[in-house]
């Protein structure tokens, strides 16, 4: 498979562009809670405040990406449209931005995507194009629409726009909570854990970044122990929002520079913490979004006496499918 090439003349983004992406999106995306749990501390043995993304826009932390890229196309690439590929959040955060701003979308998802993502990001005006996600090259297709429609194309992850977009959820916690030894983000294609990487270097330069993704999926992992972005077969994971396949290369630049490591969770692990979110602190967290605190809990790191930070990524998940994993 052939690695997606970067926007032409692509420039990786620094925290300047995380601070103006938060004053485009003054108004419009949510300050989302920073909350506490005195059982997950005394689990942790640490001082833990956990960043709660479910509460964004679209129910996740890609509305802020999406937001801050389509706010800056020009008014030619505005009538042209927008469009994009995602299993789901950024599905949803592209199609709400777009009609917030008037921009047509298409999206293009794949055929097992939940049916509460499909439903919503065709709910909020987007086109949705199918595809098999297991046969077919989603980047190939958007980038064919692209071509064919004259629309601009906004990936999920590798867009500077993007990563400075989603690096304003990590400002908004160390803003609110104060430095931190530790942070912990979910990773699929590295936008979130890049953008964070960006704040937290920025307004915590003692903070360990550590990006988590699901163990049957850890081609970030090899990626930055080998120095090469590694190419995996679509991982099979309840995590479907870190299906992905690579990382992109801008995310790839700033991992490498600024993250401690990358670390794994188990499915099992994943919905061990589904249920610790929905049992203790009363909120409904996607296998996905529970990546940073299986990690936190599970891989052995000194976080002791830490004050550690957790980016809770989103919350979309459909509630047949929530109920049997909580059952199981």
């Amino acid at each position: 498979m052939t690695a997606p090439s970067a926007p032409p003349r692509a420039r990786l983004p620094e925290y300047s562009d995380v601070v103006a992406a938060a004053a485009r999106l003054a108004g419009h995306a949510h300050r989302t809670p920073v909350l506490r749990s005195r059982l997950a501390d005394a689990m942790l043995g640490a001082e833990v405040v956990f960043k709660c993304e479910t509460f964004q826009r679209a129910g996740a932390f890609k509305f802020r990406g999406a937001f801050n890229a389509l706010s800056q196309l020009g008014d030619a690439q505005r009538r042209g449209g927008v469009v994009t590929f995602s299993s789901g959040n950024h599905a949803q955060a592209i199609a709400l931005a777009a009609q917030l701003l008037g921009v047509p979308a298409t999206i293009v998802m794949p055929n097992d995507s939940p049916a509460i993502k499909l439903a919503a990001t065709r709910g909020y005006g987007a086109e949705v194009v199918i595809y098999d996600r297991i046969t077919e090259d989603r980047e190939a297709i958007g980038r064919r629409l692209a071509g064919e429609r004259g629309m601009t194309l906004i990936p999920p992850f590798d867009h500077p726009d993007v990563i400075a977009g989603q690096g304003t959820a990590t400002k908004e916690l160390i803003e609110e909570a104060g430095a931190l030894d530790y942070l912990f983000v979910p990773m699929g294609g590295g936008g979130l854990v890049s953008g964070a990487a960006l704040a937290a270097r920025a307004l915590s330069p003692q903070c360990k970044v550590y990006a988590v993704e699901p163990e049957a999926g850890n081609d970030g992992q090899q990626s930055f122990r080998s120095g090469s972005i590694i190419h995996i077969a679509t991982p099979r994971t309840i995590a479907d929002g870190a299906q992905t396949q690579h990382i992109g290369e801008l995310t790839f630049a700033i991992i490498r520079r600024e993250l401690a490591d990358v670390l794994t969770a188990s499915d099992a692990q994943l919905v061990e913490a589904m249920r610790f979110f929905a049992e203790r602190m009363k909120i409904v967290v996607e296998p996905t979004g529970c990546l940073g605190f299986a990690a936190a809990r599970h891989a052995g790191l000194p976080i002791r006496g830490k004050r550690v930070g957790i980016l809770i990524s989103g919350g979309n998940i459909d509630l047949a499918r929530y109920a049997a994993l909580l059952g199981a």
